[in-house]
């Protein structure tokens, strides 16, 4: 018997080295530059590389940036990782945008490996994005790594595609927020985590 669920393909770059080198090659030519002066001889293959590395969270596994960093401990109260910065590109312009994450949970039964929170935060960064989508995608997959009782991940950021274009505020940022379990049905849970978020101490 057919099942009647659907499959959801999640589809990666399938694209062979120094491949996307001729295209910013022909892109430069029709921006009126001319590709074979000193200065742009080489910018085609410093471009591929680049986009390479700012894209390369489509590559990586949760398994594999895990490693086994799982613990069992009896522990529960919150864990906070706090001003995690990022960089990504906005998927309508393929500007960057930029800012810091912060992530909470409380753990259930398992905690997670410190440095293991932000290559977390990496692995969704480094794709072509929106602001919203990244702040959920973290929260999401904390929440179904550990299990823990709850999520919280504020983001701030600052997007260039307002800042060189379109409305060109340099100033002006935008927050976003994921709140899962806990985080979302207690509000003295929102509190505390708001409360940590903003607490400036000597040092940190």
């Amino acid at each position: 018997m057919k099942s009647n669920k659907a499959v959801v393909k999640v589809m990666k770059p399938q694209t062979k080295e120094h491949d996307i080198a001729p295209l910013i090659e022909d892109m430069l030519g029709k921006l009126g530059e001319d590709p074979t002066r000193d200065g742009l001889l080489r910018t085609p293959l410093r471009v591929d590389k680049a986009m390479r590395f700012l894209t390369s969270g489509y590559k990586m596994d949760i398994q594999q940036i895990l490693n086994g960093a799982l613990y069992e401990v009896k522990y529960d109260e919150m864990v906070v990782v706090r001003d995690i910065e990022f960089f990504s590109l906005c998927e309508h312009h393929m500007l960057p945008f930029y800012g810091k994450m912060h992530v909470a949970y409380i753990p259930q039964r398992k905690v997670i490996g410190l440095s293991k929170i932000p290559r977390i935060v990496d692995m969704f960064a480094r794709r072509l994005q929106i602001q919203e989508r990244l702040t959920q995608e973290v929260a999401q997959t904390i929440q179904e790594v550990i299990k823990p009782l709850g999520v919280g991940v504020i983001c701030e950021a600052r997007h260039f595609c307002m800042m060189m274009r379109g409305v060109e505020k340099q100033h002006s940022g935008a927050m976003t927020s994921a709140m899962l379990g806990a985080f979302r049905d207690r509000k003295e849970t929102r509190d505390e985590f708001l409360a940590l978020v903003n607490h400036r101490s000597n040092g940190f």
